[in-house]
């Protein structure tokens, strides 16, 4: 007996910069039928991760400041589009309280250190890893966890590591950290998105 075809689970991707980790996921998924990237959304007309959307013809999003803190948070828009996950890919405003409580553990964000270290409001990029060194920390790595209402703070999903070596710099550290991210978040996200469709 074959199984009636269902729908595809839908990515939305919040990003502000160039939008690499979003291209890794989007290359993740490509040709698979049971997951589509059907957003991507960001808070500055100028992001790269725009360019990424139109390469790619997926529909993209300029956020308005005030609909998005002071407003509904878009989450009609983001219910039309039929959103089962909102992965948050170098996303640099603070998601408000309404957008995290429609997505209770469907919502996860990637930190490019070991939380509970060296996360925080003002802690993203070259600065995490300039306080890294800064430590003479021995490892550094990733943390994909969960968006709650406090930067950086909702549970852990999973972490992964690499060393730091004395002749490290914040770019051949920034190297490193892309590389574990490029790995972990395409199949980590791949992995609660069977939970998803497990749940629904």
């Amino acid at each position: 007996m074959t199984k009636e075809k269902s729908k595809p689970v839908r990515i939305a991707i919040f990003a502000s910069g160039r939008g690499s980790n979003a291209q890794k996921i989007i290359d993740h998924f490509r040709g698979n039928e049971e997951v589509r990237v059907a957003l991507i959304v960001s808070n500055k007309s100028e992001a790269g991760v725009l360019d990424i959307a139109r390469k790619e013809t997926i529909p993209g999003l300029v956020l308005n400041k005030e609909t998005f803190f002071q407003g509904n948070a878009y989450l009609p828009l983001l219910r039309e589009k039929g959103i089962d996950l909102i992965v948050l890919a170098g996303f640099l405003w603070k998601v408000p309280p309404s957008l995290i409580k429609a997505y209770p553990h469907r919502m996860v964000n990637i930190h490019p250190a070991l939380l509970p270290k060296f996360g925080g409001k003002g802690l993203y990029g070259a600065r995490v890893h300039e306080a890294v060194l800064e430590a003479k920390e021995k490892e550094s790595g990733i943390t994909i966890h969960y968006v709650d209402e406090v930067y950086d703070h909702g549970q852990i999903i999973v972490q992964a590591r690499c060393p730091v070596s004395s002749n490290d710099n914040p770019d051949s550290l920034a190297e490193k950290i892309h590389l574990l991210e490029y790995t972990w978040y395409p199949k980590t996200i791949e992995k609660l998105l069977q939970n998803i469709v497990k749940r629904s």
